[in-house]
């Protein structure tokens, strides 16, 4: 445990890690349009990596200098935009199926709307290591697609979507548990 005293309260809003989940936020156009100009590229891989990557650059920063209510908001949201973004897109183009994508992107939208619904009513709900790995099995599935080595291989950019599309169900799940053992109400 660390003695340090946090640089930035709760309501604080112009920080380091806020200033890097923004940052990512920005480069999402730049990383989609990457993947529908070049496809499988290594420059798309290197955005790609520099845009996951700062997920967690900006997730240490926020512990080391203080978590706050707007980076609670704004790194998850960023999080979601990369991500369907480049699913979309991928599915758009016929690159990966439709359905794990579509499942994805629902649980997605509807853990986004219970936490706000959730969060109105007080309720606070941490995050679990699951959904660090879920968010990660994503980024390499969006991966399979990209990396050109990898871009032929169907059968892997198959296995690895549907397995981000379970473990993206099951998180949502367990966060549903969470928040009803919190306090919660039903989901909506």
């Amino acid at each position: 445990m660390s003695d340090t005293v946090p640089t930035f309260g709760p309501s604080a809003l112009a920080t380091p890690a806020n200033a890097l989940t923004a940052a990512r936020l920005l480069a999402t156009p730049i990383f989609v349009a990457l993947i529908a100009a070049r496809g499988a590229n290594w420059w798309t891989v290197a955005v790609g990596v520099l845009v996951a990557g700062s997920d967690g650059v900006d997730g240490w920063l926020a512990r080391r200098q203080g978590t706050t209510r707007s980076g609670a908001f704004l790194d998850p949201l960023a999080d979601k935009v990369v991500v369907l973004s480049a699913l979309f897109l991928l599915s758009y183009e016929h690159v990966l199926p439709w359905l794990p994508v579509a499942l994805i992107g629902a649980r997605e939208l509807l853990m986004s709307a219970y936490r706000s619904w959730i969060g109105r009513r007080g309720v606070s709900i941490p995050a679990r290591p699951s959904a660090k790995v879920k968010t990660l099995v994503q980024d390499l599935a969006i991966a399979t697609c990209l990396i050109p080595p990898l871009a032929t291989r169907h059968d892997l950019q198959l296995g690895a979507i549907w397995l981000a599309a379970f473990f993206t169900v099951v998180s949502g799940l367990q966060y549903l548990f969470d928040g009803r053992r919190a306090g919660g109400a039903a989901a909506p």
